[in-house]
């Protein structure tokens, strides 16, 4: 059963955007229910990370809406796309933010990473700033690392560090751009084990952009799959792998040949090597 807007945190209805006469997304609309892990997946350039962007704002949907919902009860709803800039802000306040791969301050140290969101949108003390980041590391596992510079973690402890910072402000709705990418199966396996249990244990609601299909299956409530600027598939792991569909059945199984081509549009192999062929 699709979600009402009682129980969804942000909806897409009849979203396109592009670039020039390129169409990212042509009419999609989708639902983000409160309290669960949405996945969006797809092949390379399918719009996944552009969908984060417009519920972020940093992109202006071209016609459709973005919507954001207030609490369960309270029947607020802004749409993004016609937010000024003080109301945009206090939408961002609301949501976090994990950029691929991780995106720290090389210039500050782990702390001061975390703490540099309350430290610019909040007022409050230096001495309950480092409680907060104190707990936040703690849930991810790195509070030993405090003081370390990013250059002194590793790749998948840097990207524990940019999850606390996406957390510090305590969000409703926290967004992960490739969480995965780049990180040996330990460090991926604790990643995902990190966003189910943050989301399940803050009440959160979180949207995982990933090509890693196993652990991304493992974790979310629903998957979309987006493709060619329309939703090829919608719903939960098990029926999005069954699904008929060509090419969702292509990407999900991993297959080399399909409605996505391995080979780019070109002329015939024996126009471009037959003798006297044009170089």
């Amino acid at each position: 059963m699709a979600p009402t807007s009682s129980t969804a945190l942000v909806e897409l209805n009849n979203v396109s955007f592009g670039y020039g006469e390129r169409r990212i997304l042509d009419g999609i609309s989708l639902t983000v229910p409160r309290g669960k892990v949405t996945a969006l997946m797809g092949a390379s350039g399918g719009g996944k990370t552009t969908v984060l962007r417009l519920i972020g704002g940093q992109y202006r949907a071209q016609s459709g809406q973005v919507l954001l919902h207030g609490a369960p009860g309270e029947g607020a709803c802004q749409d993004i796309t016609r937010m000024n800039t003080a109301e945009l802000y206090a939408a961002r306040r609301r949501m976090g933010m994990l950029f691929q791969f991780g995106a720290l301050f090389t210039d500050l140290s782990v702390f001061d990473n975390v703490a540099f969101p309350l430290r610019e949108h909040t007022e409050l003390p230096e001495a309950l700033i480092r409680d907060i980041v104190l707990m936040k590391l703690n849930a991810v596992g790195l509070r030993g690392a405090r003081d370390l510079m990013p250059s002194e973690v590793s790749g998948g402890m840097a990207r524990r560090v940019a999850l606390a910072r996406a957390i510090a402000l305590d969000p409703e709705l926290v967004m992960y751009d490739e969480p995965f990418a780049g990180l040996d199966p330990i460090s991926l396996g604790t990643a995902a084990r990190l966003i189910r249990q943050l989301n399940d244990a803050m009440g959160l609601t979180s949207i995982v952009v990933s090509h890693d299909l196993e652990e991304t299956f493992h974790i979310a409530d629903q998957v979309i799959i987006l493709a060619n600027g329309k939703i090829a598939a919608q719903g939960t792991p098990q029926e999005v792998r069954d699904s008929v569909d060509p090419l969702v059945h292509q990407f999900v199984n991993a297959l080399p040949e399909g409605p996505v081509r391995f080979h780019y549009p070109a002329a015939p192999v024996d126009a471009d090597f037959s003798v006297g062929a044009p170089s």
